[in-house]
């Protein structure tokens, strides 16, 4: 059975996003794009939320097109192109991104029949409201988080208000020389 995994970039005071909705605070460099490299190999299905898959609608096939794309770039356009994308939504009505899912009910029957079919793990990437709501579900079952060395003071939280309290188990760490913890926990049985 696959797994629902949270990837998200927080900050210290667990915010995934600034109170303008910006991500202009997470030291994105080379380090972290390997890092983020390797949690691309793990996933089956990249998972998002309307914003998100919006973002991503609108940039990634851009990049196919672009001569100028550097070999990253253009190597992860054409995986996210090719790959099966679930997108999260009350408010679309259709998804017209080439190999595009869209969930707009029965949230919790759709991902659970997703998640028990063969294949790599579905990963949310982002996308604090979706994950949020599959979070409150009880649907995601590990969680990686690259907490950021900076306070936000607010902002978007995925955690806020999520009601009763979840115990996680810590199952890997390390610190990137950026100062960032790239941290993976499952829910503790």
């Amino acid at each position: 059975m696959r797994k629902l995994v949270l990837f998200m970039h927080v900050s210290l005071d667990g915010y995934a996003s600034d109170s303008n909705g910006g991500l202009g605070w997470i030291p994105y460099n080379e380090e972290l794009q390997k890092y983020a490299e390797e949690v691309v190999a793990e996933v089956g299905s990249p998972v998002y939320g309307r914003t998100t898959y919006q973002l991503m609608e609108s940039y990634w096939p851009t990049v196919l097109d672009d001569p100028d794309a550097s070999r990253h770039d253009m190597e992860h356009a054409t995986w996210v192109q090719d790959v099966k994308k679930i997108v999260i939504s009350s408010t679309m009505d259709k998804a017209e991104w080439n190999n595009t899912m869209l969930i707009n009910d029965n949230i919790a029957e759709e991902v659970k029949a997703l998640k028990e079919q063969p294949g790599k793990n579905l990963v949310i990437f982002g996308s604090p409201g979706a994950a949020k709501t599959l979070l409150e579900l009880g649907l995601i079952d590990e969680f990686l988080l690259t907490i950021c060395p900076v306070l936000l003071g607010s902002g978007k939280s995925v955690f806020d208000g999520v009601g009763e309290k979840i115990r996680l188990k810590l199952l890997s760490s390390r610190t990137l020389n950026s100062g960032i913890i790239a941290t993976r926990y499952e829910l503790e049985k």
